[in-house]
């Protein structure tokens, strides 16, 4: 028999802005109850209808500061003039449970976390195409011209990250994109390291048996 470890995955999903890794967490989350969506931190400003401690811990620039010297993140980052971070606590108590934690998050972000945990399984989330990017951007309709047009031009920068990473999901459709996420994890808990014992003992008593038979 084999036993795999009861520890849940921590799953990095970063992408450009754009590319759908707000609606690609959401139904992940919808279709899996072992799956935990980490809040970030964040010192900008919630957008549209987003709630503080739903969306994000939204803080003051001064607050975030305050919990960088105290050591209080599991990594954090500045993005676009921003500070994002993701706290350390809940993380371990989580996957200690058994429960699979997902962490969206920026490059600057991911590439942090890679060094503190080599186990996570970080998967870029990409666009379709630019055009399809630069479309999703203009409509959000949050932001000005000169902002959409930064995080387009960021959006290739980070891009070039993508080979840092275990795995590139494109987000042409959302079930297909969800669908290939749930394989990756699948095949992840099969690794070897992931697991916490094999017991063959039934196996060799069997064949022992059969030995003596003959």
């Amino acid at each position: 028999m084999i036993k795999t470890k009861k520890y849940g995955a921590l799953i990095v999903v970063s992408g450009p802005s754009g590319s759908g890794k707000n609606t690609i967490c959401d139904a992940l989350l919808a279709k899996n109850s072992n799956y935990w969506l980490s809040i970030s931190c964040t010192s900008r400003a919630p957008r549209g209808e987003e709630v503080n401690g739903v969306n994000y811990y939204f803080l003051t620039r001064e607050q975030f500061e305050e919990k960088i010297s105290k050591n209080e993140f599991l990594e954090y980052a500045e993005y676009n003039g921003n500070y994002y971070g993701t706290p350390l606590s809940v993380i371990e108590e989580k996957r200690s449970a058994g429960i699979h934690v997902i962490l969206e998050i920026e490059v600057q972000g991911a590439l942090k976390v890679k060094e503190m945990v080599p186990d996570a399984i970080f998967i870029f989330l990409m666009p379709p195409s630019m055009d399809i990017l630069k479309q999703r951007l203009e409509n959000r309709g949050t932001e000005t011209k000169e902002k959409v047009l930064a995080r387009f031009k960021t959006a290739y920068q980070e891009i070039n990250e993508m080979p840092k990473y275990n795995y590139v999901v494109v987000n042409d459709e959302v079930e297909n994109a969800v669908d290939k996420i749930e394989s990756i994890l699948t095949a992840e808990m099969c690794r070897v390291d992931r697991i916490e014992e094999v017991d063959l003992s039934t196996k060799e008593e069997v064949l022992h048996e059969s030995l003596m038979e003959e």
